[in-house]
């Protein structure tokens, strides 16, 4: 059984905190703007697999190890830094073996279609969400909150919310990928523009390992 009052609790808490700007929406801007609303899309259940797994972590205490023990907290840290920093140049490094258009280009009348691979933006997502251990201070400091000792087990209800969250905000993630698809539409009409935003968005990503360290 779940408390009816702390499940309302809940759904308000995390429809703010889904809400908010913050590294997760900047990864999942970053993906629409550069590979289009398919990427978008895969970052959204990359994310919430992530959710999944460190719901799993705090239920069965892993979260907690990350929490009492700062070596372990910085090595998650830097690993996760360290991945957000090899995707973020890799992007980079990708625009800068591509020519950039010029007016008398006979594809200037046409979208330019980025080069970056997508088949693996889920797993990348993913990894970026597991490997912010933010986001695992975030499971075993937020949702126990709402864990009513007078009901059910605790452990089924650490589960309960920790899976509802990435599946309540998964809807809120769409939403931010569908209006940034459209401004990104306008973007991808300029034959240069689709170099800049990959460009840019290696750089948001690298933004995101410096944020992720303080």
């Amino acid at each position: 059984m779940i408390n009816p009052d702390f499940l309302v609790s809940f759904l308000l808490a995390s429809f703010l905190m889904a809400v908010a700007p913050g590294p997760s929406n900047a990864f999942l801007m970053a993906q629409t703007f550069a590979n289009g609303r398919s990427a978008g899309m895969q970052s959204a259940f990359g994310f919430a697999l992530g959710g999944v797994v460190h719901t799993l972590f705090a239920v069965v205490g892993l979260s907690a190890v990350l929490k009492a023990s700062p070596s372990a907290y910085a090595a998650v840290q830097y690993a996760g830094a360290a991945y957000l920093c090899y995707l973020g140049f890799m992007m980079i490094k990708g625009t800068l073996n591509q020519p950039e258009p010029t007016p008398g280009d006979k594809q200037t009348d046409k979208p330019h279609i980025s080069t970056s691979k997508k088949s693996n933006v889920m797993f990348q997502a993913m990894m970026t969400e597991v490997l912010n251990p933010k986001v695992a201070l975030f499971f075993i400091a937020f949702i126990p909150q709402f864990v009513d000792p007078t009901l059910s087990s605790a452990t089924f209800q650490l589960a309960f919310f920790g899976l509802l969250y990435p599946l309540f905000a998964f809807p809120i993630d769409c939403t931010y990928i569908y209006f940034g698809d459209k401004i990104a539409q306008f973007f991808r009409r300029n034959p240069n523009s689709q170099l800049w935003i990959d460009r840019i968005t290696g750089i948001v990503f690298i933004a995101l390992a410096i944020n992720l360290l303080f």
